[in-house]
């Protein structure tokens, strides 16, 4: 990681910008920032915020979640959290917590535009980036309106073979993946071929 990553990521790190926020959830937690990138990464996973076993344990996608959108790309738990290689960006660091009813809380726009562009600026060797969920695919495709993340994932091939828009690799997607079967014979053999692709290559 070069020095002014470094210095982000520490910066990124020390923020304390919702403090007050997380504190007023259901979970009332206090913010941990969950950074894993180098400059070095071809691959780029965007996605929405961690959850709380992420939270907990400060690994990003360490959880069910993680486990489906590891066999979506292909990949070994190695080569995902080969960080050298493969970067994983939330649109917002921290685990947002839970709403009255028990449901995960959206990412903080804030952090986003504290962050995010700053972090991707230093990601000159992005090759591909995929895109989980609608928060990402808004902000990484440059999307004014906010589509449904079926017609931004349906329009795939629009954005290949440097970005993939992928829904949310969530238990809670199941009855997605059933109703929609083309992502799984259509999108994800691409994907997985480029994914292999740019790994091979170093």
């Amino acid at each position: 990681m070069n020095e002014d990553l470094c210095q982000l990521a520490s910066e990124i790190r020390r923020c304390r910008i919702c403090e007050k926020d997380f504190g007023a959830t259901a979970t009332a937690h206090s913010p941990r920032p969950v950074f894993w990138c180098r400059p070095s990464a071809r691959i780029l996973v965007a996605g929405q915020a961690p959850g709380v076993k992420v939270h907990r344990s400060g690994i990003p996608f360490n959880d069910r979640s993680g486990v489906r959108l590891r066999n979506w790309m292909g990949v070994s738990a190695a080569e995902f959290y080969d960080r050298s290689r493969l970067a994983i960006l939330p649109m917002a660091f921290c685990f947002p917590g839970y709403d009255d009813k028990g449901a995960d809380l959206p990412p903080p726009a804030v952090c986003a535009r504290t962050w995010h562009a700053r972090v991707v600026g230093h990601l000159e060797n992005l090759d591909l980036s995929i895109l989980v969920g609608g928060y990402a695919q808004r902000w990484h495709l440059g999307l004014e309106a906010s589509p449904r993340v079926t017609d931004t994932v349906a329009s795939w091939r629009s954005f290949a073979p440097h970005k993939f828009p992928v829904p949310h690799p969530s238990w809670r997607n199941n009855g997605w993946l059933r109703r929609n079967p083309w992502f799984e014979r259509e999108l994800l053999p691409e994907l997985r071929f480029r994914v292999r692709e740019l790994l091979e290559r170093g």
